[in-house]
């Protein structure tokens, strides 16, 4: 069996591919965890001048796994994402998202945590964690509204509406929106350009904009960790989850 997570250290480039493309790249906490120790190294490595991050197949990332009968996110599940998080944020070495795919649920918090997000025009962004009665978390309260403002934030997070790709790109959540034919060559040639650009220079600007626009992250991230385990133990989410499972709609009771 392939790995769930591909960790390849080419020239000055870092890439990470969530590599579960029959499961649309649901995470695990554990690959989330090992993506962010390959992020976190990258910090002090020389020798990687960029970060790029993507998925396998026909999606980028579908969220967190909650198909497995008995497997039920914890507070282990919030703090790896919220760890991944805030190592994209924090290396010293620009990060590029390749979306290939639907960004689902945690996976858009993680594509919106780059610096750079570049999208198949087939791609879509979805914070879909309403719909299995949770909140969402990855930074998500943060790093959307910084991009789009409150009311967007709030029509995706509550109304938990599915964006597509060229929507995303007018409203500023994502960098850049390619035909489908185009992405491959377009990631290769943001990825060269951001690899032999002006390192040190970038890591400052990256410092900036994350105090700018970003300096509520690290609570965000303490006001939905203490949120979602809370809703880890309501009846909405019980029945969200039971609903995905069987592929129908949740009856939400509001408990």
């Amino acid at each position: 069996m392939s790995a769930p997570i591909l960790i390849e250290h080419s020239g000055p480039v870092l890439r990470i591919t969530l590599n579960r493309a029959d499961r649309m790249n649901a995470l695990t906490t554990e690959m989330v965890n090992k993506a962010a120790v390959a992020v976190e190294n990258a910090s002090n490595a020389t020798d990687i001048r960029v970060v790029l991050v993507t998925g396998a197949g026909r999606a980028f990332c579908s969220g967190a796994d909650l198909g497995a009968a008995g497997d039920r996110p914890d507070a282990s599940t919030i703090d790896a994402a919220n760890r991944l998080t805030a190592a994209l944020r924090e290396v010293p070495k620009p990060v590029l998202a390749a979306v290939n795919g639907s960004a689902v649920g945690v996976g858009c918090s993680l594509a919106l945590a780059a610096d750079l997000t570049v999208a198949r025009d087939s791609a879509y962004f979805l914070l879909a964690f309403a719909n299995v009665g949770l909140m969402p978390d990855g930074g998500a309260t943060a790093l959307v509204p910084a991009a789009v403002g409150r009311a967007r934030a709030n029509r995706m997070a509550l109304l938990a509406e599915r964006i597509p790709a060229s929507l995303a790109a007018e409203w500023g959540l994502i960098s850049h929106v390619v035909p489908d034919e185009d992405f491959d060559s377009e990631v290769e040639r943001l990825t060269r350009q951001l690899a032999q650009g002006p390192t040190a220079a970038f890591a400052r600007t990256k410092q900036a904009m994350n105090a700018a626009t970003l300096a509520g992250l690290e609570q965000a991230f303490a006001i939905e960790r203490t949120g979602q385990i809370q809703l880890f133990t309501t009846d909405d989410f019980a029945e969200g989850v039971a609903a995905f499972r069987g592929k129908r709609r949740a009856i939400f009771s509001g408990k």
